[in-house]
This record gives C-alpha cells, sequence and structure tokens, in this order.
C-alpha cells in the first residue's frame, strides 16, 4: 500500500526492516517510508557527530557533550562525540562566546549519528555542502536528528518530504509553510521516523538523544545516562511539550486529589504490568468514571491508558531481555503480552527488530565494552 501506514490488529507493522537497495528503490518510486530502518541491528551507534551552524545553542552543545559523555568506566557504551561546522575555525555561539571547531562536514563522513543543533541566527539558511553531507550520510545508513531550529535546517535537505517532524513552536507555523510535505506534530516532544528523528524545543533535544539511547543501546543505558543528569529517564514522543512526565505527577503539588489518585495509580500499575489491566479496573482503582479517568490521563500524561500500558510493558521487556536469559515466551507472560507474537509485533513497531535481534545486539555492545 502506498501513501498511507497500514498496521495490523494488534498495533503492529506488516513489514520488516527493509535493505539499504529497499530504500533506495522505493525512494525513487517516490513512496512514502515510516519508521523503517536501514542500519544494521547488530550496530548501536557509537560515533556521534554535532553539526553545529553559527549561533549555535550554548546549551544544546552542553547537553550533547554531557550526554554522550565517556561512562566506559560505569560499564556503558564508550562514545567518540566530535563537533564539527561548515568549516573548521572559530565558530560564534547564542551567548557571544566564541569555540574552537576541529572539523568541517567531513566529520560526517563516517558517523553513525549526526546530531543537527539548533541556532538562534535569523535567517535559517543551510548551504548546499550541509545538504549533501546530510543526504549523503543518510544514504550510507546513518542516523540524522535534528531538534528545535536544526529540524528546520534538516528539512532543508528533503528528507523530511512526506514524513512526520516536529521542531519548537515558534518554528511550527514557518516549518510547515516552507515544507508542505512535512506533517508538523506541533506538540510532540519528539517525533521517530526511523533513520530520521527530530526534536521539539531546547529540553526535548534531551528527550531526543535519551529516546535515541533508549532505542539503540537499552532502557538500562539511556536511565543511567538520566540518572546523571538528573532528568526523567523517560518522556513518550507523543507527549505534548508543556505536559509533565508521568513518572513527575507524584512530585508536584498533591492539592489537586485527582492527581494525587492518579499518580498512585500510575505507581500500582507498574508492579501488576503482567495483568490484563483494563481502563474500567484502572478507573475504579483511581477512584474516578471512565470519562473522567479517560480525560484525567490524557491531560497529565500526554496520551491514553492503552498506549502508557504498552510503553510500560515494552520498558520492562527492554529490560528482561538486556539482563536476563529468560525466553521470549516468559519475558511476554511477565510484561503482559498475551503471546511471544504480541511482544514480537509491538517490539518491531517501536524498534524496527525483533526481542531475539534486541538481546543479540546488547550482548554484542557488551561484549565489545
Amino acid at each position: 500500500m502506498e501513501g498511507d501506514s497500514m498496521v495490523l490488529m494488534d498495533g503492529s507493522p506488516p513489514w520488516s526492516p527493509i535493505s539499504r537497495t529497499g530504500l533506495q528503490r522505493h525512494l525513487h518510486e517516490g513512496r512514502r517510508l515510516r519508521g523503517l530502518f536501514v542500519r544494521k541491528p547488530q550496530t548501536p551507534f557509537r560515533s556521534v557527530v554535532a553539526y553545529a551552524p553559527s549561533g549555535v545553542s550554548a546549551f544544546g552543545l552542553s547537553a550533547i557533550s554531557g550526554l554522550f559523555a565517556d561512562r566506559s568506566h560505569m560499564g556503558l557504551p564508550r562514545f567518540e562525540l566530535s563537533v564539527c561546522s561548515d568549516a573548521a575555525g572559530v565558530l560564534n555561539t547564542d551567548v557571544g562566546m566564541c569555540m574552537q571547531v576541529k572539523h568541517g562536514l567531513e566529520a560526517m563522513a563516517n558517523a553513525d549519528l549526526i546530531i543537527v543543533l539548533p541556532t538562534e541566527r535569523r535567517p535559517l539558511t543551510a548551504s548546499v555542502a550541509l545538504n549533501q553531507a546530510l543526504v549523503d550520510a543518510f544514504h550510507r545508513g546513518a542516523l540524522v536528528a535534528a531538534y528545535c531550529a536544526g529540524s528546520y535546517l534538516l528539512a532543508e535537505t528533503g528528507l523530511l518530504g512526506g514524513r512526520r517532524a516536529t521542531t519548537s513552536r515558534s518554528l511550527s507555523g514557518v516549518l510547515a509553510l516552507r515544507h508542505p510535505t512535512i506533517t508538523v506534530e506541533t506538540d510532540a516532544l519528539y517525533v521517530d521516523e526511523g533513520q530520521l528523528v527530530t526534536g521539539a524545543g531546547a529540553a526535548a533535544g534531551i528527550d531526543m538523544c535519551l529516546h535515541l539511547l533508549r532505542r539503540e543501546h537499552g532502557v538500562a543505558v539511556s536511565n543511567a545516562v538520566a540518572r546523571e543528569w538528573m532528568v526523567a529517564p523517560r518522556r513518550e514522543s507523543g507527549q505534548t511539550q508543556y505536559v509533565p512526565d508521568p513518572a513527575e505527577i507524584g512530585t508536584r503539588s498533591l492539592a489537586d486529589d485527582e492527581d494525587a489518585r492518579l499518580a498512585d495509580l500510575l505507581a500500582w500499575a507498574r508492579t501488576r504490568l503482567n495483568q490484563p489491566l483494563t481502563v474500567r479496573e484502572l478507573a475504579k482503582q483511581a477512584l474516578m468514571s471512565s470519562r473522567t479517568f479517560a480525560r484525567r490521563f490524557q491531560s497529565a500524561t500526554g496520551t491514553t491508558p492503552y498506549a502508557w500500558l504498552t510503553s510500560q510493558r515494552l520498558d520492562l521487556a527492554e529490560e528482561l531481555l538486556a539482563t536476563t536469559t529468560l525466553s521470549i515466551r516468559e519475558i511476554a507472560g511477565r510484561v503482559g503480552f498475551r503471546s511471544n507474537g504480541v511482544l514480537r509485533a509491538q517490539f518491531v513497531k517501536r524498534h524496527g527488530i525483533s526481542p531475539t535481534d534486541y538481546r543479540q545486539r546488547q550482548r554484542s555492545a557488551r561484549a565489545r565494552q
């Protein structure tokens, strides 16, 4: 089926990851590809190149350097992080400070992950050389991510055409007007389209990077990095930009009794993921009517109870795959999926690979550390 994304009844896509040749063929035919991977699942990214435009966000540079810092002493993957610009030399940041950039665009040639950082400089323009470097990186299978104004620069390459993307609220309208073939998700924190990932405003760049760490290296790695940074380990991509994370609801003022009950409910549900929880049962536990519960849940988490439960179950499945020798069937039962087939379908939907491939990738990554 062309032009639309089709899903099965259990929410999984009917396709499997495609080859580089297949990707190029579909691109040539003008088909819309969403969430498909061309990188080998056994090789999670290690080399990271951050592209810094003139007037680059100093906060963005700090965040990237911190999130991908060397934590091999903690048993975590060691990343090779470099910063590049259009040319090596002195670069101005948005706070008036200057920095020495050692690399030009050639640094992108061998990077596993490229992140386009935001800039306060206006008008936003991308050079022909930058566009070509990003397109070349994409076609050889690199992950390309961008957030805030960086998403706008990435859109200039044409790679986001026919896909979903997000950027800061202030740029959403401009992005949609400039690139009408892009579906701009105004309220999303980040949007994962497989090889292309975009994020919203400045803080959402952290969420986007943690998502990439979680997707490629597993929940244990992303959680460890989040703990060091003292940030929420996971905020869902569909969660709106100005809504608190479910795990943070309990830290707010408990003056709102509904919020307090909802916070208790989320903690209660996390300990019962192996059970077939229904919306009616969750609403009853929260002492709310089904209608009030659905409204309050959406407002607080930015998603539906079903989607939240699925996400929590997948998080737990990732941890069990990475840290235990339990069979796929046993893990499916422990996290609340009715069969290993359902677990596999949901896993492919999130990661583009099967649970077995994910486990093998985690083992390979640990063996290389």
